[in-house]
Formats: structure tokens, sequence, C-alpha cells
């Protein structure tokens, strides 16, 4: 299936998830890592939810995190497809992009190369950890500056898609695990 079509089935598929249905599934969902060995690292990046379209929300993901004492890093869009990644601190403000994605103002920047484990947003995905974003090309070229050990995980309100993705590009970079309410993906 076409990248393009996906965004579309994803998207209309998560405007019938409830916010309460959201909420629990986050949490599951930041449960469910804790099967995942990724608790030896020190730097964690992850995206912070757009509230409008439904994502995943990783509030619960930043809570477990902090709980275990582990840095979380988190992104701003500063150029076409760049993104510099900052330590979240108690002192850390945001402001909402024009893509409506909370971004923190300033910070303590983190080289892409110190990252040890990214949580990548995603519309869709399939079997092989092919993702589908929606498009812009921020995460694929932030996960190419990364180390190659970087390990990369997905997080999903559903399951893999049972086609494979068609129009996969060759600076697209694979997920490691995908993680969602039924199931934890290993790639």
């Amino acid at each position: 299936m076409l990248k393009r079509e996906l965004r579309k089935k994803y998207k209309n598929l998560r405007t019938g998830i409830t916010p309460s249905q959201a909420s629990d599934f986050s949490l599951i969902l930041a449960n469910s890592l804790l099967e995942i060995p990724i608790w030896d690292f020190f730097y964690y990046h992850t995206f912070l939810s757009i509230e409008e379209k439904n994502e995943v929300d990783t509030i619960p993901l930043i809570t477990l995190l902090q709980g275990r004492d582990k840095n979380v890093v988190v992104p701003k869009v500063v150029s076409n497809h760049s993104m510099e990644n900052y330590l979240l601190t108690d002192n850390t403000a945001f402001k909402k992009s024009e893509w409506g994605v909370p971004e923190p103002l300033d910070g303590i920047e983190i080289p892409e190369t110190k990252i040890d484990v990214v949580f990548v947003p995603l519309l869709a995905f399939d079997s092989k950890g092919n993702r589908v974003g929606y498009g812009k090309g921020f995460y694929d070229t932030f996960l190419h500056k990364c180390r190659k050990e970087t390990v990369k995980i997905g997080l999903s309100f559903f399951d893999a898609e049972s086609d494979l993705i068609s129009d996969v590009h060759e600076n697209d970079v694979k997920l490691d695990y995908c993680v969602t309410p039924e199931k934890i993906y290993t790639f």
C-alpha cells in the first residue's frame, strides 16, 4: 500500500478513538516498554504529542522515564527537515509550533550522536519495521544523524499494516520495535 493511502486511512482511524481510549492506550504503551531491553541507556528522545491529531500521548512515557532517572530529550524544528534536541528539565518552557507540536523554547542542546533511544511518531507501520509519518521527513533526517546502534521504537494505537508499504524510500529509517496496545513488534 502507498504511504499517501496509509496516511489517509490511519488519520481516519485515529478520529474513531475517544480521548478516554487514547489515554488508556497511551498508558498501556508506556507500561509495555518495560518489557523491552532499553533501560541501561542514558539519553531517551521522545516526540511530544499533537493533541489535535489524536496522537499517542507521550506524557506517561516521559513520567516513566523520569521515574527511572533517565534523561529525556525533546525535539524542536529549526529549519526545513531539521530538528534540534533539548534536555527536558523542570525549567523547560514550551511553545506550540505551526503544526501544533509543543516545542522547547531553549535549553541544553543534546547532539544526535549522544541519543541512545528514540521514540518515533508514526501514523502506520508494516511487519518489516517500515513506518509512515506525516511525510515531511523530519524523523528520517534526524535518525540518519543518530548512531547506527540507536534504538528506534514506534508507538502506535494500531497493529502493523498487513500489506507492506510499497513506496519505501532508500532514506527511510526502519524501526527496531513498535509497541501497540496489543503487541510488541520486534524487527
